[in-house]
């Protein structure tokens, strides 16, 4: 009798969830649904060997997890490419039909700015939600997942399926839950993706179920496996059985089409109830996308147009400064936080005393802010009509806001520095510095960390990153800090030691001295003893190393402090030779200037650039009259158009691999 009733309540208020969250049509009223909802709790606590997994009385939540199992991706769940105007837009357009697909197709989804999830059922049941992870392998999240309201547990068909999506925080679920922070006194959360980031990756699924956290599933990986042929199907397809598909999406057909639902969105993104952060642009025909493939990233198939920056309007209520690890003080705009893109920006840089005053901006201002790529806010200029007469002229710092040492401003360079070696802040930088991921590159040792350590005497030069095992028992005693953690940390750090010697070269922070200039230092001296060594002149002859960098390297062997430094690193462990390339010329890439566009498929952008400079050219990101040559990839951008329109030479992938081979 209870589990006749059990499965009958089941039933009803899962087709309730489906007619309300994925239809829009709901039938029952909320006092009915919210009674039958009563009733199966009540049975479920007195039978609880009869609730199933699929019961919606789990989207409550409850279940705690001790930590995040890693699951692996059997079809990698790869990222897209990116385009950012029309050109762009139109080179896609155009290579797909260069590659053979004469008319084609494409469906237009709006790109859901949240957190990429894979769903796995088994006979229809959920039983499993990961995150999209590095694309093959990502967290298990099914706990969280199955919190959400229109998420299916149990589909319409009893079918094995893996579909993905996004999962996303509406921007009414958002303030409302910030306005609750607010009257509680904490912190308020930055933007919606976060924020549903951060919701699907609590281990208590409480706090994700109360949350609000949405889904609309958009990819169906093995489509032809079910005999569908066509993207737009798939979407049907997966809404048949009870998926949330975005209603918006629309097939077009022809360029013209596809650039009208892009400029309808760029419009209308302020009406939708959630976030977008741009258009995703698929080719329609599964078979032509099997044909056309994959690179290492990303299908060749698709792309995402991502909107340009936004500007918006705030005050710009103080001007305050930081240090860097080289000493340099830079001034920074604090403002009305004022949202941008998604995020609440507070902050923004001001770069140096002679940007400000090129720009003529005033403490009190009514400034732009712009978004960089949707990523870097930074204040473009003041708005001088809405001036009052209360602003205050921008009056550079003389003294280190740390230390309060003299600060000087070097040659004709525009940023001052503070030159007190003791300096805090300076320190914390050049300890933040070694440690990251293109100097030492220690997992585990990151900016907050790196400061903790520091403030609590653990760390106080570079050299004391080897000794922290000496604290392992007071790590223990910090919050955050278990014994697994420790481990890893302290393992990463032993680790470090192996690095070649350009690494550490780079991560002592000398000045002038960046990733490739420490690459041909360790290449041409083979070990750091030869280098410490080395005369002014020996620096010179090492082509690309000028009198600047020359003068720099040799004035930091010379220090006392610097010398002993070195030797302590010696004692202990770290490695003090090369053992990386050395640069062997070939006359395809000498002396010459290079530029990489759009997307390598047989190597990466990074791997491209090494095996330039190893072959003694130099890679540059702008397209100008001094570049030698620009290599293009798939989806190509701006600088190709500039490359073409310069009469620069254009290598393709293939031709750049040939001259590597001569």
């Amino acid at each position: 009798m209870a589990e006749r009733r059990i499965n009958e309540l089941i039933e009803i208020i899962n087709k309730a969830n489906y007619e309300y969250y994925t239809l829009d049509n709901p039938t029952l009223t909320d006092q009915e649904y919210d009674r039958y909802m009563q009733e199966l709790i009540k049975l479920e606590e007195a039978n609880p060997e009869l609730k199933r997994a699929d019961s919606p009385t789990v989207r409550v939540g409850g279940e705690v997890i001790k930590e995040f199992n890693k699951v692996t991706h059997e079809i990698p769940m790869l990222s897209l490419s990116n385009v950012f105007n029309e050109s762009e837009i139109i080179a896609f357009y155009e290579r797909i039909r260069k590659e053979g697909v004469k008319t084609p197709k494409y469906v237009c989804e709006l790109k859901i700015d949240g957190l990429s999830v894979s769903l796995t059922y088994k006979k229809g049941v959920l039983v499993r939600g990961a995150t999209r992870g590095d694309g093959i392998t990502g967290e298990d999240i099914t706990h969280n997942v199955r919190t959400i309201k229109n998420v299916p547990l149990h589909l319409n068909k009893d079918i094995d399926i893996e579909v993905r999506g996004e999962i996303y925080m509406s921007k009414d679920s958002f303030n409302s839950i910030n306005e609750e922070r607010n009257r509680e006194g904490k912190e308020l959360l930055a933007n919606p993706r976060n924020a549903a980031a951060g919701s699907v990756r609590q281990l208590d699924s409480k706090i994700a179920a109360s949350r609000n956290l949405e889904t609309f599933i958009y990819h169906l990986p093995n489509a032809i496996d079910y005999g569908i042929h066509t993207h737009y199907e798939t979407l049907e397809f997966m809404k048949s059985l009870g998926f949330n598909v975005n209603p918006n999406i629309k097939l077009v057909c022809g360029i013209n089409e596809l650039l009208e639902y892009i400029n309808e969105w760029t419009k209308k993104r302020e009406s939708l109830p959630y976030e977008i952060d741009g258009i995703v642009i698929k080719l329609n025909d599964i078979d032509e996308q099997q044909r056309l493939g994959f690179t290492s990233k990303y299908p060749k198939w698709a792309t995402a147009y991502k909107f340009p920056a936004t500007e918006v309007l705030t005050k710009l209520k103080d001007i305050i400064f930081t240090v860097g690890r080289t000493g340099q003080v830079t001034p920074n705009a604090v403002l009305e936080p004022v949202r941008l893109m998604g995020s609440l920006i507070s902050r923004a840089t001001l770069h140096n005393e002679d940007y400000i005053k090129s720009k003529g901006i005033k403490k009190g201002d009514i400034v732009a802010i712009r978004k960089a790529g949707d990523v870097i806010p930074r204040v473009e200029y003041p708005v001088e009509s809405r001036r009052d007469g209360s602003e205050e002229e921008f009056i550079m710092t003389n003294t280190c806001p740390i230390c309060g040492s003299k600060l000087i401003r070097k040659g004709e360079e525009a940023s001052y520095y503070c030159i007190n070696d003791h300096c805090d802040a300076k320190k914390i930088e050049g300890l933040i510095h070694f440690s990251s991921r293109d100097a030492m590159n220690i997992d585990g040792l990151g900016e907050e960390i790196v400061e903790d350590f520091y403030n609590l005497g653990f760390v106080h030069d570079i050299s004391d990153f080897y000794n922290l095992y000496l604290h392992k028992e007071e790590l223990m005693e910090l919050e955050g800090f278990g014994e697994k953690k420790i481990g890893n940390l302290l393992e990463a750090i032993d680790n470090s030691k192996n690095n070649s010697l350009e690494r550490l070269i780079y991560g002592l922070g000398i000045r002038y001295v960046g990733n490739k200039t420490a690459k041909l230092l360790a290449s041409s001296f083979k070990s750091m003893e030869s280098l410490k060594k080395a005369t002014f002149d020996e620096l010179l002859d090492i082509k690309d190393i000028g009198e600047v960098i020359a003068k720099s390297v040799e004035q930091y062997f010379t220090d006392v402090k610097n010398k002993e430094l070195i030797e302590r690193l010696t004692e202990l462990g770290l490695n003090m030779s090369f053992n990386g390339k050395t640069i062997e010329e070939n006359i395809n890439f000498v002396d010459k200037i290079f530029v990489l566009t759009g997307t390598l498929s047989s190597i990466t952008r990074n791997d491209a650039k090494s095996k330039i400079e190893l072959l003694g050219g130099k890679v540059t990101e702008s397209v100008t009259g001094k570049t030698s040559v620009v290599i293009v990839g798939d989806n190509p951008g701006s600088k190709y158009d500039k490359a073409l329109k310069l009469g620069i030479p254009v290598w393709s992938e293939q031709d750049f691999l040939n001259n590597i081979a001569e």
